[in-house]
């Protein structure tokens, strides 16, 4: 029995990383032998709070776990133990390995809302069950990078760094907040695990702790200074921060007159704009004018426009928790959608919920100079000449079809496609949104199958109200999810 202390369980034991009714679904499915094949559709539907586009992330943690997926006796036997499967499904959990295919837009590049990100196709109980880990690897990710890519517009020329591993909701986003902020134009990370797993430049100053335990601020420096006199960043606001940059000029000072060059002073809290001013005169005086500021502390897209546009000469970000958690827009409503089951194309009738059927293509269309102009959704059989297909296979038969992209690759794409979107689709408030539309195959397909869910609901409302019989007979499998 596992204890009640926190754990994250490897990529082989993450079988039960699912919602119970996946579980239900899958052993009806089981008792009935409904093994054909199922495509899934995730997709976005609105985008949260002053958002104009969206950066793919997660992908390939997603496609570690779909190559990894599998019940292990552990989870089996909790499974027995709720009493509520039977001896022959939980038999078929142990055998259960993900043998399907995924189409998705790769990491990096951008996506808007009501285009699909990705594409299960898989018989229907491994497509249902990998919903629950799917939606997750992405959703969140997908949030991190979005944010911090709007804290690297609000910082043109400007450094980011990643310092926002102790207070991310879990390791798990400490880990992917690194690596979505590199991706997306950060140069630097705090948490060492995630510089070395992802070979990102780590970077870091000292805590106040630090300043505290020596007799004065001023021997803190220099101890600090003497034990790294070629990477010296020096916190000034633990007691009073233009003292503190006083004692910073000092010392940068003696660093020069031995031959080496203080790095950085770092201001952490208080008037980040004046505060920055006084430093910046001080250290120009004391003929340090190559330190640069940093800035940490409370930072996000917003805060950062409002000092670089104010004119703050700050010259680097340290961007933390509100960045790690995407604290204004945590979550997208991401979902995922079945939208063909056993060659037929499916759709759910929902208020305000309607998608489209049926398996498809994002082609992206640019202007003459290169710049995006719009997305178009078709079928995936569909050819768009002068379009650009995004979804790519990345899975075929429960394996990758390439190595997973080197990060900087992934880099590069979102580099690329940033470049080309308008800048009015890149602003902090209220961005217009960028146009998707759905051809008119796609369109047509969707009226059709609606139509067809009408009538048999119309047909079934009138036979629900007629008499009941005694006539045997059974309801063929409905076209909706």
């Amino acid at each position: 029995m596992l204890n009640n202390t926190s754990y994250t369980p490897s990529p082989d034991r993450l079988g039960l990383f699912t919602d119970l009714y996946e579980l239900t679904m899958a052993q009806t499915y089981f008792n009935r032998r409904m093994f054909a094949p199922a495509t899934f559709g995730l997709f976005v539907r609105n985008y949260p709070p002053n958002r104009g586009y969206l950066v793919c992330a997660g992908l390939e943690d997603a496609l570690e776990y779909l190559e990894n997926l599998q019940f292990d006796p552990d989870s089996l036997d909790y499974l027995r133990a709720t009493g509520m499967f039977t001896g022959a499904f939980l038999e078929y959990l142990g055998q259960l390995r993900f043998t399907g295919s995924v189409r998705a837009i790769p990491e990096g590049r951008l996506y808007f809302t009501n285009e699909p990100a990705l594409e299960v196709t898989a018989p229907v109980i491994e497509a249902q069950l990998v919903e629950t880990l799917v939606i997750n690897r992405l959703n969140f990710q997908c949030s991190q990078a979005t944010k911090a890519a709007r804290c690297v517009w609000a910082a043109p020329g400007r450094t980011l760094a990643d310092f926002g591993a102790r207070r991310a909701p879990g390791a798990d986003s400490a880990l992917s907040m690194a690596r979505a902020g590199y991706i997306v134009g950060f140069q630097s990370t705090s948490n060492v695990l995630a510089a070395q797993r992802y070979a990102i430049p780590p970077s870091g100053t000292m805590a106040h702790s630090f300043i505290t335990t020596f007799p004065s601020e001023i021997d803190a420096f220099r101890a600090y200074a003497a034990a790294f006199p070629d990477r010296t960043i020096l916190l000034l606001d633990t007691y009073d921060t233009i003292q503190g940059a006083w004692n910073a000029a000092a010392v940068g000072q003696e660093l020069a007159a031995a031959g080496h060059q203080l790095t950085a002073v770092r201001l952490d809290s208080g008037d980040y704009a004046e505060l920055s001013r006084q430093v910046r005169r001080i250290l120009d005086g004391a003929g340090l004018p190559d330190v640069r500021i940093v800035a940490s502390g409370g930072l996000d897209e917003y805060l950062i426009d409002e000092l670089v546009q104010g004119g703050a000469p700050i010259d680097i970000f340290g961007v933390g928790t509100k960045v790690s958690a995407a604290a204004d827009a945590p979550y997208t409503d991401m979902s995922y959608k079945l939208i063909a089951y056993d060659g037929q194309p499916v759709m759910k009738l929902s208020p305000d919920k309607v998608s489209p059927p049926g398996a498809k293509q994002v082609y992206r269309l640019r202007e003459s100079g290169g710049r995006l102009d719009r997305d178009i959704v078709a079928l995936q059989e569909e050819k768009l000449p002068g379009g650009e297909p995004l979804l790519e296979t990345v899975m075929e038969q429960g394996r990758r079809t390439r190595p997973a992209p080197a990060l900087d690759e992934i880099r590069e794409r979102f580099h690329q496609d940033f470049q080309q979107l308008d800048d009015h689709h890149k602003r902090l408030y209220n961005p217009p949104h960028y146009p998707v539309t759905y051809t008119p195959a796609l369109q047509r397909l969707t009226n059709r199958v609606q139509g067809q869910l009408l009538e048999q609901l119309t047909e079934n409302h009138f036979t629900a109200s007629e008499p009941a019989t005694n006539e045997p007979g059974a309801s063929e499998p409905g076209a909706s999810e």
